[in-house]
């Protein structure tokens, strides 16, 4: 599919019918005693263009995303609509990434931790020494330390990886970091990891678009069972979760839906992407190490 295609000239047709939440996904039953310590916030695959239209509809869901009144919010990636084809020029990248900070500004004051999306990057630079070339740029207009990387807040430990490598995997630096970040941690830590690509799922069975060395990951996500609770997505802008030995895998739609657009023959809905509307999750992640994953549609 080309995406460029969904967006002529002239404004992008509205989307999306108001859907409210969707499929609840829980490590325990609802009945669950323990303190909850944070609510999280999981958007991804906003791909804002430069388009005023766009950018009012971007700040709705925004605004609806603060009314939840999330302690952390996660950006998994695809922030603007695209950098990496080939034809996209200079004044094209700039002005997504002005509408990407005019529209967060909106935020302000509330903790956003991004990863990087195979969309974000702008390699057609005149050569690789530009400033604005590849994944240090992204970091930058971001805001985030490196392109992975780990924080810890409320007793929860959030380790942000980039796939954006070869085969869609984690190059040998970066495993051999999250290799020691697990290893490092105290024995029971709950651990929250997010990448732009699906892990496991549903929805790489249909569409594709995993990490390629997921049973590598697999294997030392079982290693460290005793803290490894839940890995979150977007990518494929589709909903699905999958609970394998122990680890949900959320893959959790895309804000934007059908690229902001109406659909194709293939939308159950206005704006959805197959079966999924657009929307975000909402996560809320408990002292003992349980955790609530909630897809809400929005309207916007």
């Amino acid at each position: 599919m080309d995406r460029r295609k969904l967006f002529k000239s002239g404004s992008i047709l509205l989307a999306a019918s108001a859907l409210g939440k969707a499929n609840n996904v829980m490590a325990t039953p609802a009945n669950n005693k323990s303190k909850l310590v944070l609510t999280v916030v999981h958007i991804t695959d906003v791909h804002l263009p430069a388009d005023d239209a766009v950018k009012a509809r971007f700040k709705q869901c925004l605004e609806a995303v603060k009314k939840v009144k999330p302690d952390v919010i996660l950006n998994g990636g695809d922030s603007i609509m695209d950098a990496s084809y080939n034809d996209v020029v200079r004044d094209k990248v700039t002005a997504q990434w002005a509408a990407w900070d005019d529209c967060v500004s909106v935020l302000k004051g509330t903790n956003i931790y991004s990863c990087l999306g195979n969309h974000d990057m702008w390699w057609a630079a005149p050569d690789k020494n530009d400033p604005m070339y590849g994944k240090d740029y992204v970091v930058n207009r971001l805001k985030i330390p490196n392109r992975y990387y780990s924080f810890s807040r409320n007793g929860w430990h959030f380790i942000i990886l980039d796939g954006n490598n070869k085969n869609t995997s984690l190059d040998d630096e970066q495993y051999k970091w999250l290799e020691d970040e697990l290893n490092n941690l105290k024995s029971g830590t709950p651990v929250l990891l997010m990448s732009h690509f699906p892990v496991f799922g549903a929805t790489p069975v249909l569409v594709g678009g995993n990490h390629s060395d997921n049973k590598k990951l697999k294997d030392l996500f079982y290693k460290h069972k005793d803290k490894v609770r839940i890995m979150l997505a977007g990518h494929n802008h589709l909903y699905d979760k999958v609970l394998y030995n122990g680890v949900w895998y959320c893959c959790n739609g895309a804000m934007s839906g059908y690229w902001w657009g109406k659909g194709d023959k293939e939308s159950t809905g206005p704006g959805y992407y197959l079966e999924t509307p657009p929307g975000f999750a909402v996560l809320k992640l408990y002292e003992n190490g349980t955790v609530e994953n909630e897809y809400v549609a929005h309207s916007y």
